[in-house]
């Protein structure tokens, strides 16, 4: 593959020189002609001093994306390497009895624009920039080698492939066809993922971490799941001996799969139940009181020009959350709005409390869990933020 040579205008290079992944339009001064989106490039300083080899889209405001601040081949060698380290850091510390988890976060992981999660026997990609997806015959070349899956399945369905000038694709890209629902085990909880047409690669499992925290708050409890998706938080807390579950979810088709995920685990009876309504107009007409409740909503804000408008409704989840907490009940919310920071969004739940005249502790914040790890040099790459709060 050809590699074009991107000079820096004065001044431009310092977000580099500090590692950072990311280098916007208006930095360049001047490239090579005869150049196309996905190529691979050499980036220099005003006076030509090497900082690092990425892949080039003229037509992104994040004209280049970095792989590397050496002078090295961007080979099948490379990604070896690279995905090497990343299976190392989950055979640390994944937890026991535990088969599903991100094999390589992006950025987190020093590939940016490549996402790889493992459900059980298969493994799901997501090739969102057009310089990732050009190299897409040696990445899989390397998924192979390294981590030796049964199939590996292409979910590129999300809005940044557009973004980048790429078609949508669902496809086999090696190996097996995986079936529509796998069965995977996380903890010891046994779930089916809808990996075809399920939300993100098919399961939230950047919330790992935070479910155990539930689960482990949740016994005896009246326990309310917004959001609930396909029931991850709400049968964490069932198998922790909840005194009962309310799961609301607006999408049937997840609902479904959510019953399954109990009926899985043997867990049948009146005590769990299944509401197929919007969580905003719930929240508004329910009247009743609970000891745990769970706000995992989708990413009300994709764009900084929607941040007012995504405040305002996590504001309002929060406050009726709050609302419905019996004295000494335990709320969790989070976010996963990239354009949210943790400061702006505890300011957010602040209003909330406030709004709803209730003293509230913080207990605990969460972030990522260790498969979604953080490029200290990159912290656009925090997303999710969590609180546990204490309401009285």
């Amino acid at each position: 593959m050809k590699t074009i040579r991107v000079i820096l205008k004065p001044e431009k290079d310092k977000p580099i020189r500090a590692f950072h992944p990311w280098i916007f339009s208006g930095a360049i001064d001047r490239l090579d002609d005869d150049f196309k989106t996905g190529d691979l490039v050499k980036v220099y300083s005003q006076d030509e001093a090497f900082l690092g080899i990425g892949y080039l889209n003229p037509r992104s405001q994040i004209a280049v994306r970095i792989l590397t601040f050496q002078e090295e081949e961007i080979d099948l060698s490379f990604f070896v390497k690279r995905f090497e380290a990343s299976k190392k850091l989950r055979e640390e510390f994944m937890p026991p009895r535990t088969n599903a988890y991100r094999l390589v976060h992006s950025e987190g992981d020093f590939l940016p624009g490549l996402i790889v999660d493992r459900y059980g026997d298969f493994l799901i990609t997501q090739f969102s920039t057009a310089g990732m997806d050009a190299l897409k015959p040696i990445v899989l070349e390397a998924i192979k080698k390294v981590f030796d899956p049964k199939g590996v399945f292409e979910r590129d369905d999300a809005e940044a492939r557009r973004l980048e000038g790429l078609n949508y694709a669902l496809q086999v890209l090696s190996g097996e066809e995986p079936p529509d629902y796998i069965e995977i085990e996380e903890c010891g909880i046994k779930f089916v993922v809808d990996i075809k047409h399920g939300q993100k690669t098919g399961f939230f499992l950047d919330q790992r971490e935070n479910r155990r925290k539930v689960g482990d708050q949740a016994n005896g409890k009246r326990v309310l799941n917004c959001f609930a998706y396909s029931g991850g938080f709400s049968v964490y807390a069932a198998k922790a001996g909840a005194q009962s579950v309310k799961s609301v979810e607006i999408q049937e088709r997840a609902l479904n799969t959510m019953q399954t995920n109990f009926e899985l685990n043997g867990f049948k009876g009146d005590q769990y139940q299944f509401i197929c309504e919007d969580v905003f107009d719930f929240l508004r007409a329910d009247t009743g009181t609970y000891d745990l409740i769970v706000l995992d909503p989708p990413a009300f804000c994709k764009s900084k020009h929607q941040i007012n408008e995504a405040a305002r409704g996590y504001k309002d989840i929060n406050l009726y959350a709050i609302r419905h907490l019996a004295p000494d009940g335990i709320l969790f919310t989070s976010s996963c709005s990239s354009y949210i920071d943790p400061g702006l969004f505890q300011k957010i739940v602040f209003g909330a409390a406030k709004d709803a005249s209730r003293n509230v502790q913080i207990i605990k914040k969460t972030s990522h869990p260790f498969d979604h790890p953080i490029n200290i040099y990159h912290p656009e790459g925090e997303y999710l933020k969590g609180l546990f709060l204490r309401v009285q």
